[in-house]
């Protein structure tokens, strides 16, 4: 006999957390099973030795749906919120160079006279309409320059998606800039025109109030969002329960017909729940292997999006050790340095509590898509590589007294060439299955606030599936 609800949640990562959280709030009956021991995924906070160590993303960018979520779960003023204008670096000929933001980059001596006119001719000009997939790498050497792919563009690449622009598809990783082009032949001109649009399209859909996009995290880390949407789903989460096997039910033409069956194992051992509508919010190769009952294709598409892997490397060292002022968010590292981290982020300058006082927390990135075997190092090894790479860049006089070393195989989803086409060969796949449901970083944007606003569309599909 098997147990029914009327939605099942597979993963508990942000995007399936936020995904029954919505549905709950709708007064629909959920339960959410993971297999890992705890929820969150890759969002991890751990104190230890008077630190605040963010394992995976160091923080967020907050947007309407996340400020409205907080809200509603007690923790909006635990919020803390970065300094906007903190100064953000970039390693050019060895050493740290602020990057500006704005019209003032224009002005500034890390652009090339060549990317300058490039930009200026974007900006008065027009280009032909973009190809339907072309590379990151591809797009910026035909629209600016190769000087603004190795100083900027790649380096802000690795920050986002740990990716290889060479491979990157700029309609799936910056669906923005692609409509943009298009729309206007200008990236300056069209932005401005695709969001109207995108405003204007979403009109009579409920939106959360627009805000500025801030970077934040918690008085207690980015694990807080997780703790605060575990403890409301409650005992309808479970987690160290595995889905061993999905299979599609004849519901006929009844709506409200269970339409799957999953088998779990986990701590109340073997059983089976019906459900009417299924959510899946575990990493490709799960859900892969999870669907290859109920047609092949499933596997074939999502097994062709790669992940990249990365190390996160934190490192505390004494002030009084540390010769940079440490005065802004960090720096982003080109790939043409030679050096292996992908960038560093300074915590301890960003968000109070970070670090015990007069000591500094640091935290680099180590491998990639363009650097994948670095993963495959001990953490001593990694930690080692860091402290001596950053060492010149930051005048470090002494070892560092704290270290925390956190590797992630399959970090984040790569967003390659063909990305596009594949999501679009799984929606069709999908719609011969109805009551199935994605939810995941691999489809929007692996950004946290990006997660949270793709779950609540999604929740909101469910809502409305039930109420026709």
């Amino acid at each position: 006999m098997s147990d029914r609800v009327e939605a099942l949640v597979v993963g508990a990562g942000i995007s399936g957390l936020a995904t029954a959280y919505a549905l709950q709030k709708a007064g629909i009956a959920t339960r959410v099973v993971e297999a890992a021991a705890r929820p969150g995924g890759v969002i991890q906070s751990v104190k230890r030795d008077g630190y605040l160590v963010e394992c995976g993303p160091q923080s967020f960018s907050g947007n309407g749906s996340i400020s409205a979520m907080c809200r509603d779960l007690g923790i909006l003023e635990e919020r803390f919120l970065a300094d906007p204008k903190a100064p953000r670096y970039v390693l050019i000929d060895g050493k740290l160079q602020n990057v500006p933001m704005g019209p003032g980059l224009l002005a500034s001596s890390f652009l090339s006279g060549g990317t300058r006119t490039a930009i200026l001719r974007d900006i008065f000009g027009k280009s032909e309409s973009p190809e339907p997939d072309e590379s990151v790498a591809g797009f910026v050497r035909r629209k600016f320059s190769a000087t603004l792919l190795d100083r900027l563009v790649g380096p802000f690449v690795s920050g986002i998606y740990a990716g290889d622009p060479e491979k990157l598809s700029l309609r799936a990783a910056f669906p923005i800039l692609y409509e943009a082009e298009k729309a206007s032949g200008s990236i300056t001109r069209g932005v401005f025109k695709v969001i109207k649009e995108r405003k204007a399209g979403n009109g009579t859909q409920p939106q959360a109030p627009m805000e500025k996009a801030t970077l934040q995290t918690f008085r207690e880390g980015n694990e807080t969002l997780i703790r605060a949407l575990a403890k409301r789903l409650g005992e309808r989460l479970n987690c160290g329960t595995e889905v061993t096997r999905l299979e599609a039910l004849d519901s006929g033409q009844e709506p409200k017909a269970a339409r799957f069956r999953a088998s779990l194992r986990g701590p109340r051992g073997e059983e089976s729940v019906d459900t009417e509508r299924l959510i899946l919010s575990v990493p490709t190769g799960a859900a892969g292997r999870l669907l290859e009952p109920l047609d092949l294709g499933f596997v074939a598409q999502l097994s062709a999006i790669a992940y990249s892997g990365v190390a996160v490397v934190s490192l505390g060292y004494r002030k009084e050790d540390v010769g940079d002022s440490l005065a802004g968010f960090g720096f982003l590292v080109p790939r043409s340095s030679g050096l292996s981290i992908l960038g560093t982020v300074w915590n301890s300058s960003l968000f109070p509590g970070r670090a015990p006082q007069g000591e500094a927390l640091l935290t680099s990135f180590v491998g990639g898509a363009t650097n994948p075997a670095a993963i495959g190092k001990s953490p001593e090894q990694l930690a080692s590589q860091v402290h001596r790479e950053i060492s010149p860049l930051l005048r470090l006089r002494k070892d560092p007294v704290f270290t925390n070393v956190t590797i992630w195989p399959r970090a984040i989803p790569q967003y390659n060439l063909g990305h596009t086409a594949r999501i679009a060969a799984i929606e069709a796949l999908r719609a011969r299955f109805p009551g199935l449901y994605f939810s995941g970083n691999y489809l929007h944007g692996p950004a946290i606030g990006t997660c949270v606003e793709h779950a609540l569309k999604v929740a909101d599909e469910v809502r409305v599936s039930f109420a026709n």
